[in-house]
């Protein structure tokens, strides 16, 4: 099975990165649907197409106005989007208000409510994260594997999620600022790079990919990886178009 890293930056998108979307085609899953959304288009095979919100600022759903665009024309595919309840109203309240977009597109809202079964046996599960407005994790797990997806939160090894998410063969992380902004990512609920690090040793995680990069940082040293990987060796930065083998 494939991951594949659609949007890998955080608030706006940049000529090398977009926002948050990350994708499983042979499920036919997306997590989170940032401007990254319309390269989903090119990996859509399957009959459905699942979308997983952590949270709806607008980096991170945004590319669901693109959903006309991201589906090929006269199909018959369906499109859920599942969230939190008070998440999907504001989706449907808001970002789809018909003085902003006027005609919806195809998809139907589905309120999480315990563990989702997808397919080839895989099970989703979800966990609150601590963020302006809330968020949520995801962790998937399946015979052979385990996968886990961490946006938008300030990364503490006492944090709850560090349970949740223990022993995942990989852990896609935020990790928005370097350390020595820390006062900023706990006011706007964003991670340093540190903490980060301590969470994959702590919760033993087997890989560690970064992403929702700063998009003011520089795009070939975003972070610091020769130190991280002296903390956490199997840690990678993630970029746009990055194929993860799970």
């Amino acid at each position: 099975m494939q991951l594949l890293l659609l949007g890998t930056a955080g608030y706006f998108p940049t000529e090398t990165r977009h926002t948050p979307c990350l994708m499983l085609p042979e499920l036919g899953t997306v997590f989170d649907a940032g401007t990254a959304m319309f390269r989903v288009r090119q990996y859509l095979t399957s009959p459905n197409l699942d979308v997983f919100l952590t949270h709806v600022h607008l980096d991170h759903v945004v590319g669901l106005s693109y959903l006309f665009g991201v589906l090929p024309p006269g199909g018959s595919r369906s499109v859920r989007v599942h969230g939190e309840p008070a998440h999907l109203a504001a989706v449907r309240e808001h970002l789809f208000h018909r003085t902003l977009f006027p005609v919806l597109p195809p998809m139907e809202y589905v309120p999480l409510s315990g563990p989702v079964g997808l397919p080839r046996g895989v099970t989703l599960r979800y966990f609150p994260l601590d963020h302006p407005g809330g968020t949520l994790g995801y962790r998937l797990d399946w015979t052979g594997g385990s996968f886990a997806y961490v946006t938008d939160t300030t990364a503490r090894t006492d944090a709850a999620y560090v349970d949740e998410i223990r022993g995942v063969e990989l852990l896609v992380h935020e990790c928005y600022f370097p350390d020595g902004q820390e006062e900023a990512a706990a006011l706007t609920g964003h991670s340093c790079l540190t903490p980060v690090l301590d969470v994959a040793v702590k919760a033993r995680v087997g890989r560690l990919i970064l992403v929702h990069i700063n998009p003011l940082a520089d795009n070939k040293r975003p972070l610091d990886l020769d130190y991280a990987r002296r903390i956490f060796p199997a840690t990678e930065i993630g970029v746009d178009g990055l194929v993860v083998h799970l």
